[in-house]
């Protein structure tokens, strides 16, 4: 029987809802659903391609245990016992540190991702803990905490008010949007223009958003920050700063000027490759516009001084006058985040609590970098790490020097993955304990609605059911961190139930809240739900600042209204949240915190530089998001391709041809790779997608193996890191490139 089910889309940070068609006991077909109050009904390939990615025949159904050095299948009891039995023994001898755990982006894209790591961490207390982040966003985490005290308070561009857009290192369009949640981006960026709104894309690429906007500046790969001092510094000198209404909550203004005045247009244009006027125009148009916001991603932020860059974005809107303002740059509120409490002084954020144990790296949001893993894992020593949970993550094909880290993974005394697939990392795995397909899973995003341009509320449950005896993703969890913890044969959902009890007991002890001096045991039974997630979910909805408080206000949310309004809960647009959002220690914004006056001083000392050689930057695919989606046929090929963009200049000077092999040769290594003559990349730029190089053995990925591409990666040896967050050096890097005759 054929009948039409709702779900959120999990492939991409935009968050679409999703029309299903369900035949039996697979999905045959999915559009967008018009009446998603987020959505309406925009659909991009990827989610046009969800009854591929769920019914992929290279998922895995059941568990694998390596036996006998194979890995082969085995039921649920027995994988987990394994885990309890491998993990347990290195944790007792040589303590929680030398157990690594290794998050993956799409942990954020499933809730379980969201509710069960941090669990796992509080019970394991490992410090070696590496994420995905110190690849990709870090830096705005880090800028975030040094200015606002809360390294999760991101503010977002605020799209849908906004007259002038200042889009830096971005491509919207094919990301469908990133630290900034955004159904169809599009579509927005076209409404932004029919209202008679200006949009200015800088990118050394030309994009498909800059093929959009009003004028495309092509900078020079890694001087983002060079470019925006200079900005700050024509605002400054031409008396072009005004702070608005949130003037009283910015404190330091006068350390930032001090350190702008060393970056004049005329001393930046040389070295980033943009006029001295043309910069000097760009502030003044920032500055006059009604309202204006700017927004800078992965390729402001993978770079030397992504920290720095992260910070002069924020403070662009601060000087304008858009800052925490409608159509400027904005702080979300999301269902489940804290309530609003009484502005005040909080405890700030620090850097460098602890460090790793062979390069001496500073922790950053409690994360190590991840291209100090495998150092961490192959150096001899006291407190070296000797075991591995590998939770949604692909290192082996998104860290530099995907080879070293391969080789080191092998070395491991135990390791567990949780993935669908064998891949280039999991096939290390003494464990494979793979979660459902997303049919058969739940579906709220905790992340993204603290990043969304809009509040709103919106979950699904699952489409399907599960098959029998096979647990769901939080029970997979639920039972990872009991086997952690020793405990592997208790029941998983006395995880779900310590949570509550402990958020209960926190909340009935706090006089902010709602259910202050209640008793804990009576809140919790009034919890809906089927799972114990679920519960979970209804707890934050009810505690949080939509939320009904148990009974403190009867129309706010809970699990069952957001049920009752299954295509979602408009919560309306942003507000103004300054300055109950800042935990600094000041209680104010700090505008020119320490770490970061140190970073504009080391900024300065790259004046003097003449840029020279060529420079590899990566690119983004519509239909593709990182190493996930190369195994579904309807996502391959295409403008999906992996090869090196460059432009015809510099082919006829390096004897390139369209089609042919080019070695590309940078610090970390070589590849041989197609050929792309585009006018797409500027001159003394080429390009080259991440997630590629499906090509190791032991894998099972039939479609992926088919077409492997190379590994971006491995050209960078990931010694040059941004210093502040620990993230690494990806775009910008120097490379060789030659014919392959």
């Amino acid at each position: 029987m054929t009948r039409t089910a709702l779900r959120i889309c999990p492939l991409c940070e935009a968050t679409c809802g999703l029309t299903l068609t369900v035949d039996g006991d697979r999905v045959t077909a999915a559009r967008g659903d018009r009446d998603d109050i987020f959505s309406r009904g925009f659909l991009c390939p990827k989610g046009a391609a969800f009854p591929e990615v769920d019914a992929d025949p290279d998922r895995l159904g059941r568990p694998l245990v390596r036996r006998d050095g194979q890995l082969t299948e085995a039921t649920w009891d027995e994988a987990f016992a394994a885990v309890q039995a491998g993990l347990r023994p290195v944790i007792e001898a040589h303590g929680p540190d030398s157990v690594a755990v290794v998050l993956g982006n799409p942990n954020v894209h499933t809730v379980a991702g969201a509710l069960y790591p941090p669990v796992l961490l509080a019970g394991l207390r490992s410090r070696s803990v590496f994420t995905a982040s110190t690849v990709d966003q870090m830096p705005k985490h880090v800028s975030s905490g040094l200015l606002y005290g809360d390294p999760l308070a991101i503010p977002v561009p605020d799209l849908d008010r906004t007259d002038h857009l200042l889009v830096i290192g971005a491509n919207p369009l094919d990301s469908n949007g990133s630290l900034c949640t955004a159904p169809d981006f599009p579509g927005r960026i076209r409404a932004l223009r029919r209202r008679g709104g200006r949009l200015t894309v800088i990118d050394p690429r030309r994009t498909r958003t800059a093929k959009l906007a009003d004028e495309h500046l092509a900078v020079r790969p890694g001087t983002d920050a060079l470019l925006l001092f200079a900005m700050v510094h024509v605002l400054f000198a031409e008396g072009l700063v005004d702070l608005g209404e949130r003037a009283e909550h910015l404190g330091r203004l006068d350390e930032v000027e001090r350190l702008a005045a060393d970056f004049p247009p005329e001393a930046v244009a040389p070295l980033c490759d943009i006029p001295a006027e043309r910069i000097r125009r760009l502030a003044r148009e920032l500055a006059a516009a009604e309202t204006a916001a700017v927004y800078g991603r992965i390729g402001s932020t993978t770079v030397e001084f992504g920290t720095l860059t992260s910070w002069l974005v924020d403070l662009l809107a601060v000087l304008t006058g858009n800052f925490d303002r409608p159509g400027g740059l904005m702080f979300p509120l999301s269902a489940t985040g804290p309530a609003p409490r009484p502005a005040g002084p909080g405890r700030g954020f620090a850097l460098g609590r602890w460090h790793s144990r062979v390069s001496g790296h500073p922790e950053a949001k409690s994360e190590l970098p991840i291209v100090a893993l495998a150092e961490e894992i192959d150096t001899p020593g006291e407190g070296r790490v000797r075991a591995a949970l590998v939770i949604a993550a692909n290192p082996v094909l998104s860290v530099p020097d995907g080879d070293r880290l391969d080789a080191a993974l092998a070395s491991l005394d135990f390791m567990v993955s949780v993935d669908p697939y064998l891949n280039e990392t999991s096939r290390h795995a003494d464990v494979v304990l793979p979660p459902p397909p997303p049919s058969r899973s739940p579906h709220f995003d905790y992340a993204f609605n603290a990043l969304a341009v809009r509040n709103q509320a919106r979950y699904t449950r699952p489409v399907l059911p599960l098959a029998d005896g096979r647990p769901d993703e939080c029970e997979i969890h639920a039972r990872l961190i009991l086997c952690a913890g020793g405990q592997d044969g208790a029941d998983p959902g006395l995880v779900d139930t310590m949570v509550i009890d402990t958020a209960l007991g926190k909340a009935v002890s706090d006089p902010h809240s709602p259910v202050y001096g209640r008793q804990p045991a009576a809140l919790a039974q009034e919890l809906t739900g089927l799972t114990g997630a679920e519960r979970r979910l209804d707890m934050m909805l009810r505690l949080g600042p939509y939320g009904e408080g148990f009974g403190a206000d009867p129309g706010g949310l809970t699990l069952d209204r957001l049920l009752a309004h299954p295509h979602g809960i408009d919560l309306g647009p942003l507000a103004p949240r300054v300055p109950g959002v800042l935990r600094t220690r000041s209680g104010a914004v700090e505008l020119c915190p320490g770490p970061i006056a140190a970073e504009a001083a080391r900024l300065r000392g790259r004046l003097t530089e003449s840029p020279d050689g060529v420079l590899l930057i990566g690119r983004r695919h519509l239909r593709s998001n990182n190493s996930w989606l190369h195994n579904v046929p309807a996502l391959t090929g295409g403008s999906n391709r992996c090869t090196v963009q460059v432009h015809p200049d510099d082919a006829a000077r390096l004897e390139l041809t369209d089609g042919g092999l080019a070695r590309l040769t940078g610090d970390g290594g070589a590849l041989e790779v197609p050929v792309e003559i585009t006018e797409a990349v500027r001159r003394g730029v080429v390009s080259l997608p991440h997630g590629w190089g499906h090509d190791r053995p032991g894998t099972r990925l039939a479609v992926a193996a088919a077409d492997p591409g190379v590994n971006v990666n491995q050209l960078n040896s990931g010694r040059l890191l941004d210093p502040l967050s620990g993230t690494a050096v990806l775009n910008g890097l120097p490379v060789v490139l030659t014919p392959v005759r």
